[in-house]
This record gives C-alpha cells, sequence and structure tokens, in this order.
C-alpha cells in the first residue's frame, strides 16, 4: 500500500514537473518571440506601420484623400531607406499612445513633443522638428471684448478652444490660467467655433495660423507671433527595444547632415505652396 501510494505520488509529482517543463518552454518561447526587435519584425513584414493624427501641415488630407504633409514625407523616406512599404494607421490623438502600447503600429510620426510625462510610458528618438504654439483671436469677440494682447486673454470670462491631451493645451493651460479653456477632439472644430465667434480664441502653430488666415482671415486674426512653450517633436516608439530606436536616431542623423529634413521641413512650415493642395475638411 505505501509501495503504491509512492508511486502514485512519484507520477503525480513526475507529470507536474513535466507540465511546469511545459509551461516554462511555451514562456521562453513566446518571451522570445515579444523580445524580437520592432525592426526585425517591420524586415520580416515588409511594411512600416506609422501612427498618425491629422495636424495641418504635419499629416492632412488633399482633396482627393489622400494623405500629405511633413510626417508622410517624413514616414515615407523612412520606409524607403529600409526598403519596405509604409501603411499609415490614423489614430484619435488622445488615443495614440495607446494604441503604440497594444502593438497597433510600430511607430508615431505625427508631430508629437517631448514631455516627461510621455516619456514615463514611451521612448522618443532625438528630436528632428521644432515648433510651438500661438495664439488665434475671434476677430468680432476680439473687437467686441477689447482684447489686443495676450495678457487681454487672461482673464475670466475669456474662452480659448484648444486640442485635447496636446502639448498646445497645456500651453494655454500655461499662459491663460484664468480663462476657460473648451477641448475638442479634432483641430477642424476649434478653428470653426473661433470663426463663427463661438470663442474668443483658439490655439494655433504658425503654419496652420497662415493656412486659417489665407481662409477665412476676415473672421480670424493672429493675437501676437510670440511663440509660447516651444516644443521639441520627436519618433515614439515602445520601450525595451533599443534596436529601432537605434536606427531612427541614426536615420534622423543622417537626414540632418544632408539638408534633406531642413528641405521638407522648409516646404511644409515656411512656404504655403501646398495649400491649395488640401482639402476642406
Amino acid at each position: 500500500m505505501n509501495t503504491m501510494k509512492l508511486g502514485i505520488g512519484a507520477l503525480v509529482a513526475g507529470g507536474l514537473m513535466l507540465a511546469l517543463s511545459g509551461v516554462a518552454t511555451a514562456d521562453t518561447t513566446r518571451q522570445s518571440l515579444s523580445s524580437e526587435s520592432v525592426l526585425e519584425t517591420i524586415k520580416k513584414r515588409g511594411e512600416l506601420r506609422i501612427g498618425l493624427a491629422t495636424f495641418v501641415p504635419w499629416a492632412m488630407r488633399d482633396k482627393n484623400g489622400e494623405l500629405i504633409g511633413f510626417e508622410i514625407d517624413v514616414a515615407k523616406q523612412v520606409a524607403e531607406d529600409m526598403g519596405v512599404g509604409v501603411d499609415f494607421v490614423p489614430t484619435a490623438w488622445d488615443g495614440i499612445i495607446p494604441a503604440l502600447l497594444a502593438g497597433k503600429f510600430d511607430a508615431i510620426i505625427s508631430g508629437m513633443s517631448i514631455t516627461s510625462k510621455r516619456n514615463l510610458t514611451v521612448n522618443f528618438t532625438h528630436p528632428y522638428a521644432n515648433t510651438g504654439y500661438i495664439l488665434m483671436a475671434s476677430s468680432a469677440r476680439a473687437d467686441e471684448k477689447g482684447l489686443e494682447t495676450l495678457e487681454d486673454f487672461n482673464q475670466a470670462g475669456v474662452t480659448i478652444a484648444t486640442r485635447r491631451a496636446t502639448t498646445g493645451a497645456v500651453a494655454m493651460q500655461r499662459n491663460f490660467p484664468k480663462a476657460k479653456l473648451i477641448y475638442f477632439d479634432d483641430d477642424t472644430l476649434s478653428y470653426q467655433e473661433a470663426a463663427n465667434g463661438n470663442v474668443d480664441g483658439v490655439s494655433s502653430t504658425p503654419p496652420k495660423a497662415a493656412f486659417e488666415i489665407e481662409k477665412r482671415g476676415d473672421v480670424l486674426r493672429v493675437v501676437s507671433p510670440k511663440l509660447m512653450s516651444p516644443t521639441r517633436e520627436a519618433f515614439a516608439v515602445r520601450k525595451g527595444d533599443p534596436d529601432i530606436l537605434n536606427f531612427f536616431n541614426n536615420w534622423i542623423r543622417e537626414k540632418q547632415a544632408s539638408g534633406w529634413l531642413k528641405e521638407r521641413h522648409d516646404y511644409w512650415f515656411t512656404t504655403r505652396d501646398w495649400a491649395d493642395m488640401v482639402g476642406s475638411g
């Protein structure tokens, strides 16, 4: 009886060890697969997947619905230099980092500014662009209320539209703490509210402001060209992957040294040659 019990116990113990061994093997395999660099995944897949949101002139739709803009040029060139295709994954801005972490795409190339808070969740490449925010005013509302300077907008009773979860929103919070901020998920709605006279001001980048003034300079104007909260933009990638970070960093250095990044940046940020291409949406 005791011998039988010992035998059964040995079999159970052996089965448990085998099962645990199988679990360990499966876990090791999963860890091995998950630890593969995104760079290797892209090469095997033959396609670079980019997460982006639309911001003028970073990424926008032309009159045919196709994506154009500085970031589109950048991502296409990165993919070409990798020898792979490119797939753009338009994503709501306030969900773009969670989507990256969930593996919906390989990197964010969407005018994302480097911030300490974001850096707790994602890794940033070296910066490849610089921008900042200015304030535009609803001409009718500003005239009615006597709002002329930036200081005039920092008071109770003033409303400023801005895009949710952006460094533009942070800039407005920091510079106009007494004003009421109204948040939108899309820039189009922010500018439309200001143009319609429903808010006093709207946060903007200089290129977007120039674009809006060309379309409706009779109802919108720039309060001051002074940049508030200058920013540095970079690619964002998931943490724990030095290979893809190294590739992107060296790509940025190479394109900066050749002048390619400056040429593309100047085209989209200092000229209006592209303005007629942009759709009305």
